[in-house]
């Protein structure tokens, strides 16, 4: 018994350094690719330290798209999402969590349940909307519809649950309003969810190929992933996978810092959400 219990935190140890590693060994492939020149990249056996690392494929991916407009693109596409995302779903949230009408709970088990509704049911749909409104390729069209999320509200919900009623209590005592205490009271202790909540929108947003594709087709709307999408086939004969993966480098980047400088309260909002287990 004694020999168990000590070999067990040593293996989960073990276990989560294995799992780490096959995790990050595709990320460290996709950055040794990136540093190789276009002769190394059909080398027999493949090498995981190029012989002659260049950056060469980072200048040529750079120089093939205007990758800082695209850049724009992208941050503004995603950091607008995010902040739409975080508003409506705070707001309805803190709506389904605090206010008592008739059919609440039915009318929040039928959003949630839209999560079971895959996005190739609803894309068409949206697609005649966004096309209805002369959305399409433009920001609008970009940001508006990725604004609404169910698994927000969802997040928000759980999270105002676990806020003592007698802090809104205490703020109506002296006299506020109900959005006043919720921008006054509830927002300043909501920062674990809302980091949670951000954290996957950017990440969403970010990686969003199939939506963009749909309704842009001007490259000064272009973002991140129709750019390195374009890139398997501007070159005719051979994708230069080098270049692919010199940019899929640059796309990975932000979400890494973003992820990194909000580690600590993702983690803190999904243990007080309910949705840690």
């Amino acid at each position: 018994m004694r020999r168990r219990w000590s070999l067990g935190p040593v293996l989960g140890t073990l276990a989560i350094v294995v799992g780490a590693f096959v995790m990050l060994v595709p990320f460290a492939w996709m950055l040794s690719t990136s540093l190789k020149p276009g002769s190394a990249l059909l080398v027999l056996p493949p090498r995981f330290i190029p012989d002659e690392p260049t950056l060469e494929p980072y200048r040529a991916v750079v120089t093939t798209f205007p990758m800082l407009r695209v850049f724009f693109n992208s941050a503004l596409v995603a950091l607008a999402t995010t902040a739409g995302q975080l508003v409506v779903a705070s707001l309805s949230g803190y709506a389904f969590a605090r206010f008592r009408f008739r059919g609440r709970e039915a009318l929040f088990y039928g959003y949630l349940a839209t999560l079971m509704v895959p996005f190739a049911v609803t894309i068409t749909p949206l697609f005649i909307i966004v096309r209805t409104f002369g959305w399409t390729n433009g920001y609008a069209g970009l940001i508006v519809p990725t604004m609404f999320t169910a698994f927000g509200t969802f997040l928000m919900r759980q999270f105002f649950q676990t806020i003592p009623r007698e802090l809104e209590e205490a703020a109506t005592l002296d006299g506020a309003g109900t959005l006043a205490t919720f921008v006054r009271v509830i927002v300043p202790i909501t920062g674990p969810a809302f980091a949670t909540l951000g954290i996957f929108a950017f990440m969403a947003s970010w990686n969003n190929f199939l939506w963009p594709l749909l309704i842009v087709s001007d490259r000064q709307f272009m973002t991140l992933p129709l750019a390195l999408a374009t890139l398997q086939g501007i070159y005719p004969g051979q994708t230069q996978w080098n270049l692919v993966m010199a940019g899929t480098v640059i796309s990975v980047v932000p979400m890494i810092v973003v992820f990194l400088l909000a580690q600590r309260w993702v983690i803190e909002g999904m243990t007080t959400s309910g949705l840690k287990g």
